[in-house]
């Protein structure tokens, strides 16, 4: 039996392949190659997505207020931005170097660095204690992270047959949707397990597995060669010195052109995906906490006419909730508006809900709260909580922390579960555009996924407001944003020769990122600037998706390279 050695990666076309479906082409090393590829790729993009998925939980606890008090949604949301950005710009800078490093020592070489780094210094972020130290942590492992793609893309695209090359890379980048689903699983997991108390903090657990891609290192160390193009062109020792050149790439008015370009592409995806359509995480907990709030207070509804007053509540809650019911100027709010007023209290005071909440439930002011004071609805929400703590009564705050955990886990889980239907969609969308573009093209297909993007990611940001619309929004947002990371691996190494192919991929990729830095900060800055409206985090994510148009923009400056060989 023939080992991965004795096959030659050749890149030609047989004859009676030439119109069978692609993947008939690909002989066992070229498999091998593209599932080694699809999976350092995949785990990277795992790693993005716990990123993503704990960055809320993860400011909660590491954000405080000098006296150590929790800080107020916008304060945590700003500061996850600028977390966020720390992580693309060390992306960026990876990239960059490890671009290079790919043109010149190998692509499965430096495959093999980004891999142990972004793996291990993911475990890393587990052990931060503020936020400076997790936001240096992000930014060495956005380091391994910003080096894997290009090298991985220029390795596939340069070992497949022509004819099957976008159809495998559109494969390679579609499996990446399938590392997001892994930790959106893992999410899901982990929240039910810290909603329960079998876990602590579950964003740190996230980051702990996060460290296992490390084992991948093992199999490309022993068995992934270097591809046949490259070294041919290592071996011509007037190429090698200009392999791996910045110097090189923008000296040729044909290879700037085209960098300066993929660059700006890159750019407007990079920024809808990381500034705004990653945040939509973030706006399911907004919504979710709401409905959580919503719930709880229904509660209080004593007489079931879906209204709350003050006549509907016993004498010794009078107190808290009139002093809401102030707030608000009426004599008879709608329990939305109701709800809506305490979320807004917890707020404002820096406290959690579940303690605003529960304290409504204290016997004359008292400090402690017995199930005897409570009615039959409230004895059903809060009984499991007595039993848990196999305890008639306890003080309010150590209810209230209890409250509060479950709610954090519910909200973790519910996140996670938003994940993986936006990547469910990202899934057919990255694969779905390698077959529009061998259809119309690499323009007219980028065209397309521009304007969809636009569309849909505005649509969530600006109405997506239940838990049955998380199920096909968030889905058709993952599968339009997406679709244009799939063109962007299928496109970018086709611009650029097996000498500068890392390099200028790399470069396109990534160079973006350090202007998209700026995109999960300036969602901050407009949701704190959009605070006097309600639910100002929507009002930024719609004003920013206008990125799009930029790519729309530069499209007519772009070549096309549908069914042209790989340049020389």
């Amino acid at each position: 039996m023939h080992g991965f050695e004795e096959l030659a990666p050749s890149t030609s076309t047989p004859a009676s392949a030439a119109s069978g479906p692609w993947y008939r082409e690909l002989n066992r090393y070229h498999w091998f190659v593209l599932v080694v590829a699809a999976l350092g790729w995949l785990f990277d993009t795992m790693d993005q997505q716990l990123f993503n998925l704990a960055r809320v939980p993860a400011m909660q606890e590491l954000v405080t207020n000098a006296d150590g008090t929790a800080t107020d949604n916008e304060t945590r949301g700003f500061y996850g931005g600028i977390a966020t950005s720390i992580f693309l710009i060390g992306w960026a800078t990876g990239g960059l170097a490890f671009g290079v490093l790919g043109d010149r020592i190998g692509r499965a070489k430096t495959m093999l660095l980004t891999i142990l780094i972004y793996s291990l210094c993911t475990g890393l972020s587990a052990l931060s204690t503020g936020f400076w130290d997790f936001a240096f942590y992000r930014f060495i492992t956005g380091l391994g992270v910003g080096g894997e793609f290009a090298v991985g893309v220029s390795l596939v695209a340069e070992v497949m047959p022509d004819r099957a090359r976008p159809f495998a890379l559109g494969l390679l980048q579609a499996l990446s949707a399938v590392g997001n689903i892994t930790a959106a699983l893992i999410s899901i997991v982990l929240g039910k397990m810290e909603e329960t108390g079998a876990v602590g903090s579950a964003w740190r657990w996230m980051f702990v597995i996060g460290t296992l891609p490390a084992l991948l290192a093992i199999l490309i160390r022993r068995r992934l060669k270097e591809p046949e193009r490259w070294q041919q062109t290592a071996a011509q020792s007037t190429e090698q010195k200009k392999a791996g050149s910045y110097g090189e790439l923008f000296g040729d008015p044909r290879w700037r052109r085209r960098a300066i370009v993929g660059m700006v592409m890159a750019f407007s995806g990079v920024v809808g995906l990381w500034g705004i359509g990653f945040f939509s995480v973030d706006l399911i907990r907004l919504v979710l906490n709401k409905r959580l709030a919503a719930a709880d207070v229904a509660l209080l509804d004593g007489n079931g006419d879906g209204r709350i007053s003050v006549a509907d509540v016993p004498t010794n809650w009078q107190p808290g909730v009139q002093g809401i019911l102030d707030t608000l100027n009426q004599k008879d709010p709608s329990i939305q508006e109701f709800a809506n007023a305490v979320v807004r209290h917890k707020a404002s005071s820096g406290g959690g809900y579940p303690a605003e909440f529960v304290r409504l439930l204290s016997d004359e002011g008292g400090e402690a709260v017995s199930v005897a004071n409570l009615t039959d609805a409230l004895k059903t929400r809060l009984q499991p909580f007595f039993d848990r703590a196999e305890k008639s009564s306890m003080p309010v705050k150590e209810l209230a922390a209890a409250v509060g955990k479950t709610n954090a886990g519910s909200l973790t889980r519910w996140a996670g579960i938003t994940s993986m239907f936006l990547n469910l969609g990202a899934f057919f969308g990255i694969y779905g555009f390698s077959y529009l573009t061998q259809w119309i093209g690499r323009k007219p297909a980028f065209a397309i996924a521009y304007i969809a993007a636009m569309l849909s990611t505005a649509a969530v940001f600006a109405w997506l407001d239940s838990f049955s619309q998380i199920f096909w929004m968030i889905p058709l947002m993952g599968f339009c944003q997406l679709a244009l990371f799939g063109g962007y691996a299928i496109y970018f190494p086709e611009l650029f020769p097996t000498r500068l192919r890392s390099t200028g991929t790399s470069f396109c990729y990534n160079v973006g990122r350090f202007v998209a830095a700026i995109g999960p900060w300036l969602l901050g800055y407009l949701t704190l600037a959009f605070q006097g409206k309600p639910e100002p985090m929507r009002w930024a994510g719609v004003t920013m998706c206008a990125v799009f148009l930029l790519g729309l923009c530069v499209l007519p400056l772009a070549p096309e390279t549908k069914g042209q060989p790989l340049p020389e």
